[in-house]
């Protein structure tokens, strides 16, 4: 079920009910050039999106109650804990860059995934902020996604995790 939970877990939880049906065939590595790359426009304070991306709090709002864990330091860990189905995971990665206000950008295993815990495996997300407050554009890409297939797939989930962001920050700071 690598498919399933590698894709599910890339994105903390999102959608894996759609994946369930999905091959269960597991490569021997995944190291690929395939991307998926996304972005947003969200109307608020560039320091209000860059909080709701480093807050736990907030990101357990819009990635589906997944605990995030890390000091956001290049080179600490940040770790993903939560369940799925009745089944816990404890995803995980180091953060490989850290630009306040503009970049955040880390590699990424999960547990769930059904591959070998080494480096190749790793997929890297990186979420980019651009523009000025009130018209701010967050864009995420993920690299190393096995095939084209889970490439569509990521695409659809991180849309729905960064309207669920936007929404998140839209109303929090519009009525703040």
């Amino acid at each position: 079920m690598w498919e399933v939970f590698q894709n599910f877990h890339l994105i903390n939880c999102s959608l894996a009910s759609n994946f369930v049906q999905k091959s269960l065939q597991k490569p021997t590595s995944m190291k690929s050039n395939i991307k998926a790359q996304v972005s947003i426009n969200i109307h608020a304070a560039i320091s209000n999106v860059w909080e709701a991306l480093t807050n736990p709090d907030t990101i357990k709002k819009y990635f589906f109650g997944t605990n995030t864990i890390t000091d956001w330091k290049v080179g600490s860990p940040i770790k993903f804990k939560g369940e799925w189905e009745g089944k816990s995971y404890e995803d995980k990665g180091t953060i490989l860059e850290i630009q306040k206000h503009k970049l955040i950008k880390y590699d990424y295993w999960s547990s769930m995934s059904g591959i070998e815990d080494k480096p190749e495996n790793y997929v890297i997300v990186t979420y980019r902020l651009s523009g000025e407050d009130e018209n701010v554009n967050l864009s995420v890409v993920q690299e190393n996604i096995p095939d084209e297939k889970m490439k569509t797939h990521s695409e659809e989930n991180w849309n729905k995790v960064l309207n669920g962001l936007k929404k998140v920050v839209e109303e929090k700071f519009v009525s703040a």
